[in-house]
């Protein structure tokens, strides 16, 4: 029995490290990608460049979010798989009854997603800024 919660569990944290791992990635991609667009935008005269790095920018954040939550819903599985009786192993991976403990919007606005996101929505703002001040 000691093996099945121990393969269970190792299942739950096989999923949450795919999900931490995609959204490391997910913030690489997004900085390469605003500085792809603010590079292009430095080197051409046209204006409409620079709004546009601010749609991938918010997409990249909700994208984020939605990874952390799922991260999150799943440490609560987890959690939740760790302290049941060895007879209540079922290598169920539904995150349903959590859904409530972990809401997006929460998630979006932490510390951690708003910190890294926000700077780059910040850093889009001013370079946008100077450059139609400028021209």
């Amino acid at each position: 029995m000691a093996a099945e919660r121990e393969a269970y569990l190792a299942m739950i944290q096989g999923v949450i490290n795919r999900l931490a791992q995609n959204s490391f990635l997910l913030k690489g991609w997004s900085v390469l990608l605003v500085s792809a667009l603010l590079a292009v935008a430095a080197s051409s005269s046209e204006d409409w460049i620079l709004p546009v790095a601010f749609l991938p920018t918010v997409a990249f954040w909700g994208l984020d979010g939605y990874y952390l939550r799922q991260e999150g819903l799943f440490r609560r599985l987890y959690d939740h798989a760790r302290q049941a009786g060895e007879a209540d192993v079922d290598y169920s991976m539904d995150t349903g009854p959590f859904q409530t403990e972990v809401r997006w919007r929460s998630v979006v606005v932490s510390r951690t997603l708003s910190a890294f996101h926000g700077t780059l929505v910040a850093a889009v703002l001013i370079v946008t800024i100077i450059a139609f001040t400028q021209s």
